[in-house]
Formats: C-alpha cells, sequence, structure tokens
C-alpha cells in the first residue's frame, strides 16, 4: 500500500486534473488519489493531490484560500469566459485608457457577490453546468458571495485591436478567475476574458514546494500526512490521555479557534478537531 501523504503537482495546461490523477494513481501504485480543487485543462499550476486516507484531506484544504496569476483580454467576450469558448462579441477598445482598466479591475476586489462562470462544475439538478451549456441548455447560475483579498494589475498593454492586463491575486475558495475578467470587461462595457491562467498557491502550497508531472516520474516525491497537516493547519500537541480519546473520536476539553491538526506524544497525526458545542469535537479522525 502507498503511504498515505499529498502531491502538489505543477499542472501543465492542454489535461484535465482527472488526467492528472491517473498519472499520480500509477506512479503512487494505488487508486486512492483525489484533488482538491480543479484546474481548467487551459490553467497551469498548483494541483494539490491527496494520496490513500490522506484523500480525507483534501475537502478541508479545498476552503483554503487560492493564489493565481492571469491574463485578462479587454475587447472580446467568449461563451466560457475563456480562451477556450467561443467569440460572443467583439467591441472597439481605442477610447479604454490604462486607469480605466485599472479602475476597472481594482473594483473586483474585496467582498464581492459573483456570478459564477455558466461552463463551471457546480451542478444544476444533479449534472454539472458545463454539460447543461454543451448540450445547448440557457443556464443561469445564482450569485454567491467570494472574497478576493488582493489583485495586483502588473502591466496593461494594447495588442492589435485588443488590450491584455497582467493580473495577480489572491482570492478565497469559490472565486472564478474568468468571472473576473467577465465583470471587468462587462464594466468597460467592452467585454473580456482570460486568456491564461496560473494557480500560484492553494492554501500554504505554493508553487515552490510543486513538481512537474516529469519530475515526478523520475523522484516520486510525496509530502507525508502528518507533515501536510502541519504546514495547511494550526498544530497541537497532545498527551497520552488525550491522543486515546482521539483514537475513539471523543470530544477533548479544549478551546479550539480554528480547525486544528492533533497530534499523539510520538508525532503521530490523529484528526483534525474543531470547537464545537462548547467543546473540542473530530472533524476527521485519521487512525483507527
Amino acid at each position: 500500500m502507498a503511504e498515505p501523504g499529498l502531491v502538489v503537482v505543477d499542472k501543465p495546461a492542454g489535461i484535465t486534473s482527472h488526467d492528472v490523477v491517473s498519472r499520480i494513481r500509477r506512479l503512487a501504485g494505488t487508486r486512492k488519489v483525489g484533488h482538491a480543487g480543479t484546474l481548467d485543462p487551459m490553467a497551469t499550476g498548483v494541483l494539490v493531490l491527496g494520496v490513500e486516507r490522506a484523500t480525507r484531506l483534501l475537502g478541508h484544504l479545498m476552503l483554503s484560500d487560492k493564489g493565481y496569476d492571469a491574463t485578462v483580454r479587454l475587447g472580446v467576450a467568449t461563451t466560457t469566459d475563456d480562451a477556450e469558448g467561443d467569440v460572443a462579441s467583439t467591441s472597439p477598445t481605442d477610447a479604454l485608457t490604462e486607469a480605466a482598466v485599472r479602475a476597472a479591475l481594482a473594483d473586483q476586489t474585496g467582498h464581492l457577490l459573483q456570478v459564477p462562470t455558466a461552463v463551471s462544475a457546480i451542478k444544476i439538478g444533479g449534472r454539472p453546468a458545463y454539460e447543461r451549456v454543451r448540450a445547448g441548455e440557457d443556464v443561469q447560475l445564482n450569485a454567491r458571495p467570494v472574497t478576493v483579498h488582493e489583485l495586483v494589475v502588473r502591466d496593461v498593454r494594447r495588442v492589435g485591436d485588443v488590450i491584455d492586463a497582467d493580473i495577480s491575486l489572491r482570492c478565497s475558495s469559490g472565486t472564478y478567475v474568468r468571472a473576473i475578467a467577465r465583470d471587468a470587461g462587462v464594466a468597460l462595457g467592452v467585454g473580456g476574458h482570460l486568456t491564461a491562467l496560473r494557480r500560484t498557491a492553494v492554501g500554504p502550497y505554493g508553487l515552490d514546494a510543486a513538481r512537474t508531472l516529469d519530475q515526478l516520474a523520475e523522484d516520486f516525491e510525496l509530502l507525508p500526512i502528518a507533515a501536510a497537516a502541519r504546514a495547511a493547519f494550526p498544530s497541537l500537541e497532545l498527551d497520552d490521555d488525550q491522543a486515546r480519546r482521539v483514537r475513539f473520536g471523543r470530544p477533548l476539553d479544549l478551546l479550539l479557534t480554528a480547525p486544528t491538526a492533533v497530534f499523539a506524544p510520538d508525532g503521530e497525526f490523529l484528526a483534525l478537531y474543531e470547537h464545537r458545542d462548547g467543546t473540542a469535537r473530530p472533524l476527521a479522525v485519521f487512525v483507527g
């Protein structure tokens, strides 16, 4: 059986997140592999995968903030809000100034009510929205609250009839960078879409920790589950009696301010606990 842990992949363009999972299953020698947060085929960058029981960490990691580098193209709107869709409209950008572009992108920061892109994986009646769109249905998704903590405009340049803006951002889970491009384009009256997207971080795991599939094929590097938990969550060392209680999923008389990774005296990762109903209770127990 493969060791439990996380694999941080630098996903290349042109393949799906499921393709990456398939490659890691072969390299790890197990079918029990999952990923936290899908990346579109066009997108590159950090994709966090769990192996064996570390897959149970992924649902909690998906709630982490994420970082992205992206290029927004103004003057063209597409059916998917990115370069993979068909052109829906074009508009002249001659009157657009760099100051106006920067201001429109700056407005895409803070607490936002964002309508997800229609080709998202959000399910409607049990089917992903993108399947319904590809079947020719008119999909309307409800706006949902997201937070863009920071958005930095790195460059604004004219490329023929369009304007490209390079941005870097940190945002909450559930934020669609394609929707940021779309909404900035709408605000400027010219339409917009995403031409490049690179995820630079998922929670504490950044590009510095990521490995390409070729690198992993040469040297399969797994972050052990204990190290992964310590990197992503506050940590707490328990005594023998507390560790025994955790193994049975029992509450602990502790005050926790956030989901916390708890460890046995010998350093073994036992569980994630949270403060609930006046005491510390298990979110997920990783040992029997």
